[in-house]
């Protein structure tokens, strides 16, 4: 089954999908971040949305 590319939101919303341009567009409004910094970011902690945020907030 495929993704539905009309969604806005995330189909899992505790993982960052970043092979999903809606997704991407989703979570780098969402959490004030370039393209660039979240790949970096999750990367680095995971595609766990809470790691993700924990990281932001470290910084």
């Amino acid at each position: 089954m495929s993704d539905d590319k009309s969604q806005r939101r995330p189909q899992d919303s505790q993982r960052i999908n970043l092979s999903e341009d809606y997704e991407v567009s989703y979570w780098t409004k969402e959490l004030g971040v370039s393209r660039e910094h979240l790949e970096k970011i999750v990367k680095k902690v995971g595609p766990m949305v809470s790691a993700v945020k924990k990281e932001i907030g470290n910084r």
